[in-house]
């Protein structure tokens, strides 16, 4: 008896939740609209909540219609298979299955809320790894098939994508257009992962007698080692052989048996097999030379036929002598292990597995070699190893720029406080301003330190790229050297952008290193800006541009171009065009993430020898914006600052860094607060055990020795409800965003900050 369908799930449930969230915040809108002091504020609030709640109202109706028609086609997939005789299956969006046609239900029994490997457990032994493949398959197309070799003969499994969930179907007895090994002459069989043999072809059989079981049958005498010579149970008595083992997916593997070379090469069996093989083969003497060699060898070495060379001509990068490997094998002084080596003969890198067998002709001892092309291997190996580094440079990098911030606030803050002091007049004036230009400037290099140690959150403002790039030009010409000319071209009608700054620069940064290593012998790099209007949609690649005015910026270089062939790939991670050691193929991978979370666009333009283009396209905006983002090095000083209304108020300041502490407790005394020291958090609770002691406003350190901000500032709040909070930190703020969701009226003041910073922070808290 089928089971019964249960409703289909409909839309992917992320999608599901969005009408929800669109609601709230426009509620949240309404009643900010409610309480607003001002009626323009309120009208304003009221509009933006009506266009919030009618896009909630408009993505229900259309989710809704969606699930329908998703209900539609569930229900006549149901229909369509109820009477199939192959068992057919229909699953969820978590792979659980909801309903199950007649011949499933006869045959497997009732299965409804199992996920789909369980329902085939019993069928198949890797059932698990079978149906994780073609799910994974079904992601990308909408259909994924896969035939299995089981004890009851071939099955072929299909699965078809059904809105959110998926429709399975067995089909057995499906006969495939050729048994694995019966299209050559040697004797070749199938074993599970557990020795089990699943399959063996006809030179198999006709030797054996009989077909086997498990593995030991067949080699009865010890573990099964491929390329060493060993003895096989046939029919007549025990063969000579040699294993020769592929693996072929799914755990299983497939032997072929070699006979012993007990005859010259050149005549006897062995010779035709050894060129029959569908496995790459080397024959090498005592002397490390290669005596034979099949075509699938040839192909991976860059051999030619009947080349007699020295294996050491052929590969590299053992970390030893190969002469050394191959006699230390020859004379059985190490163990048979796989190696790995690098292909001499070829271009392209190409990384070869070889596993060496001793074998004995005549009396006479020489070696086995068999082939795998390890390049993907090694190249996931490759990739591993960077991420390894890359990560250990961000951990470093994150305690680095923390303990970094720290010395940026003390001495960006005393500045401040010296400016305090002088008006632009005192010849000591223009020093203090260095100083702090030059503090800022090394905030940015920390917060590029940060970016690698964790992801960072965009802060997008609009930004004049005259202004921006005009800066980072100090920092280009360091990095591209003396050989390298950067010039600069701007539109004088050029338009600002909105983007995260620090972000942006560093896209422009990974661009210009490109294009100088682009050029080891020198040129010229062009940087070029440009406004844009597009009438229509640009067609480009895989992408689609919409029609609107753009902010186009070009890097150019001389250098020597991308090949066709790899052009396409230089956005993804850990691709690279450089030798090893030159580059960790993140740079333009995170170039490209950046600019398409800011709205952009970009693309590439390249000639072999002429030359390399990348244009970003960025969304232009009116200059009448009003929140244009003010040049870091241009310093407001704070005596300049007349509309700051002196602060009232008790402040506790906990800080376990004392130059830090001294500057934010003179700053905020200068302000008229009330100030309140503590070295660390538990400094601060006894502080606060004097019930008597007002206290208006916490301004505390998150990563402190001992207790951390957060963990303390909870107990506070305990007996001290209506106190606000400001945590300030070198850390990004989503490094304790977690720890802190739970604590009211709190903000975040990153590190380094400037007196203003921190006294407006507070100002806004208490006022």
């Amino acid at each position: 008896m089928a089971d019964q369908a249960e409703p289909f799930p409909g839309p992917p449930r992320r999608l599901s939740l969005q009408p929800m969230l669109l609601a709230l915040v426009g509620f949240a809108l309404v009643g900010a609209a409610w309480f607003a002091p001002d009626g323009m504020l309120t009208l304003g609030l009221a509009a933006v909540a009506v266009g919030v709640l009618s896009a909630s109202l408009a993505l229900s109706v259309r989710l809704h219609l969606i699930g329908r028609a998703m209900v539609r086609d569930f229900r006549a997939a149901i229909r369509l298979i109820e009477h199939d005789p192959a068992p057919c299956f229909c699953t969820d969006e978590s792979g659980a299955i909801v309903h199950a046609n007649a011949a499933a239900s006869s045959r497997f029994g009732p299965r409804k809320g199992q996920p789909m490997a369980r329902a085939l457990s019993g069928l198949l032994p890797n059932a698990s790894a079978v149906v994780f493949r073609l799910e994974t398959t079904l992601a990308q197309r909408q259909v994924a098939r896969e035939t299995l070799v089981t004890r009851r003969g071939n099955l072929r499994l299909t699965t078809h994508r059904l809105g959110t969930g998926a429709l399975w179907r067995l089909d057995d007895g499906v006969e495939t257009a050729q048994r694995s090994g019966d299209g050559i002459g040697l004797p070749m069989m199938v074993i599970s992962g557990h020795d089990t043999v699943l399959s063996m072809n006809g030179a198999m059989r006709d030797i054996l007698g009989r077909r086997a079981k498990t593995l030991q049958e067949v080699f009865p005498d010890a573990a099964l080692m491929p390329g060493r010579q060993t003895r096989m149970a046939g029919a007549a008595g025990f063969i000579d052989v040699i294993p020769i083992i592929v693996e072929a997916g799914d755990g299983r593997r497939e032997v072929y048996a070699v006979p012993g070379l007990a005859e010259p090469p050149a005549a006897s069996v062995a010779a035709r097999a050894f060129e029959a093989l569908p496995v790459a083969l080397l024959h090498i003497g005592a002397d490390g030379r290669v005596l034979a060699s099949n075509k699938q060898a040839q192909s991976l070495l860059g051999l030619h036929a009947n080349e007699v060379v020295p294996v050491a001509g052929l590969v590299e990068g053992l970390g030893r002598p190969v002469g050394d490997w191959l006699q230390d094998t020859l004379h059985q002084r190490i163990s048979n292990r796989p190696e790995v080596v690098r292909v001499r003969r070829l271009e392209e890198d190409r990384y070869l597995q070889i596993t060496l067998g001793r074998v004995s002709d005549g009396g006479k001892a020489s070696l086995l070699a068999v082939l795998h092309d390890a390049t993907e291997l090694k190249t996931m190996e490759l990739q591993f190893v960077q991420s390894q580094k890359m990560q250990a440079i961000g951990e470093l990098a994150g305690g680095v720029a923390h303990d970094f911030n720290n010395l940026l606030t003390a001495i960006s803050g005393h500045c401040d406080l010296l400016l305090l002091r002088h008006d632009q007049g005192d010849p000591e004036y223009a020093d203090l301003v260095q100083i702090n230009q030059n503090a800022n400037r090394a905030a940015a290099l920390v917060g590029q330190l940060l970016a690698f140690s964790r992801k960072q959150t965009l802060e997008p403002e609009l930004i004049d790229l005259r202004d921006t790039m005009g800066d980072l030009t100090h920092l280009l010409n360091r990095l591209v050297g003396e050989k390298i000319r950067l010039t600069l071209s701007h539109d004088p009608n050029l338009m600002p952008i909105r983007t995260d700054r620090r972000q942006f620069d560093q896209v422009l940064m990974n661009l210009v290193v490109n294009a100088r290593d682009a050029m080891p012998d020198g040129g010229d790099i062009r940087v070029e800006t440009r406004v844009v209007r597009l009438k229509e949609t640009l067609h480009r690649d895989s992408a689609q541009v919409p029609p609107g005015q753009y902010v186009t910026i070009l890097v150019r270089d001389e250098g020597h171009g991308i090949p066709p062939d790899k052009l396409g790939r230089i956005f993804e991670p850990f691709f690279t065009t450089k030798r090893v050691g030159e580059g960790t193929g993140l740079g333009l991978s995170m170039a490209y993430g950046i600019v398409k979370q800011t709205g952009g666009y970009i693309f590439v333009d390249s000639m072999v020898g002429k030359g390399t283009t990348f244009t970003i396209y960025c969304p232009a905006h009116d200059f009448g914006e009003k929140d244009i983002a003010p040049n870091p090095t241009e310093i407001a000083a704070p005596h300049e600052r007349n509309d700051v209304t002196p602060g009232q108020g008790v402040v506790l300041l906990v800080e376990d860094e004392a130059p830090v502490r001294a500057f934010a407790s003179r700053a905020l005394r200068l302000r008229g607060y009330t100030v309140l020291e503590a070295q660390n958090a538990e400094e601060a609770l006894e502080t606060l055990r004097d019930s008597g002691l007002a206290v208006d406003l916490f301004v505390t350190d998150v990563v402190m020795p001992g207790m951390d901000g957060p963990s303390w500032v909870r107990l506070a709040l305990r007996d001290r409800p209506d106190v606000k909070v400001v945590f300030v930190s070198g850390y990004a703020e989503d490094a304790f965003a977690e720890g802190s969701i739970a604590i009211p009226n709190s903000v975040f003041l990153p590190k380094p900050f400037s007196l203003l910073d921190l006294t407006e922070t507070v100002r806004r808290q208490l006022h």
